[in-house]
């Protein structure tokens, strides 16, 4: 079994097709269908079931999958720790955010990082914080940035606070509450709510609030952006609550201070496991030790 088969495996699984897998492995259709059919040869299984218009995992295809996927990553580590040896970071490092970040400039993280190691490559991707969290503990993500409760701990990973802030109210310009400065939970009661779906830790934030207030809302649209809040928001369909350090990047909406606001952490996780000497040299970009945090 070779690293390039499994590399083939994983290409046509992420990709759904041999032709694209193929030109993403940089290798002509016929010598990447041989070699996977030769490994299937060995391993005694059909990996994949092909049909004119789809490629499909089997059973047997499922669980090589994260077993190969983990070899590769073992291999890329191995390379980067060698290197890592003579003074030299390299190797790759994911990265999950949650759109509302704020606690650091991600993008002006992101460049100086880039510049000092140039030959790291840098994944990102954005989504909601129990997501990030669980990718995280699975190993498909080496750090996150999340927004969550205060008082939260997100289990089986390191983590690190960064910051707290309270949330705002935001509002259509035309709204009736448009015009004032400062309102309680309890003048909200009566609005339709945006918000995300039940579950998350943005939702969980204004549910206690509003339980802890003795108040009960309804939310009539379930929404998993914070760009589309902001523009069903705008048209007036309901409100919303967001991180006040956030509200400055977007427009078109009112802004309202609430006196018993809710509080969001910023915070930060990254495995348990020894880090790689990417994720080493990007903790202590954001001066954060690798055995440290919770």
């Amino acid at each position: 079994m070779e690293l390039q088969q499994m590399r083939y495996v994983v290409a046509v699984a992420e990709t759904g097709t041999f032709t694209r897998a193929a030109e993403r492995c940089m290798v002509v259709q016929s010598a990447l269908s041989h070699q996977i059919a030769r490994l299937e040869r060995e391993l005694g299984a059909r990996l994949f079931d092909r049909t004119s218009r789809r490629v499909r995992l089997t059973p047997a295809g499922e669980a090589f999958l994260p077993a190969a996927r983990l070899s590769l990553d073992a291999a890329e580590r191995a390379k980067a720790e060698v290197a890592a040896v003579s003074g030299e970071v390299r190797g790759q490092i994911a990265i999950g955010a949650i759109p509302t970040v704020t606690a650091v400039d991600l993008p002006g993280v992101l460049e100086r990082f880039h510049a000092r190691h140039p030959l790291v490559r840098i994944g990102l991707r954005s989504g909601a914080s129990e997501e990030l969290v669980e990718r995280v503990r699975l190993g498909t993500l080496d750090v996150a940035f999340l927004g969550i409760p205060v008082g939260a701990h997100p289990k089986d990973v390191r983590g690190r606070e960064l910051a707290r802030g309270e949330l705002v109210a935001v509002v259509a310009p035309g709204h009736a509450l448009a015009g004032q400065d400062h309102v309680n939970l309890r003048d909200l009661a009566d609005e339709p709510f945006v918000d995300f779906p039940p579950g998350s830790a943005a939702r969980a934030q204004s549910d206690e609030a509003f339980t802890a207030a003795g108040v009960r809302r309804e939310v009539g649209f379930e929404i998993s952006t914070v760009d589309f809040m902001a523009r069903l928001i705008q048209r007036g369909l309901g409100i919303g609550l967001m991180p006040a350090s956030f509200v400055s990047e977007l427009s078109g909406l009112a802004v309202l201070q609430i006196r018993d606001a809710p509080t969001r952490m910023e915070h930060l996780v990254w495995s348990r496991f020894p880090p790689s000497p990417a994720l080493a040299a990007f903790l202590a970009e954001l001066g954060v030790s690798p055995t440290g945090g919770e």
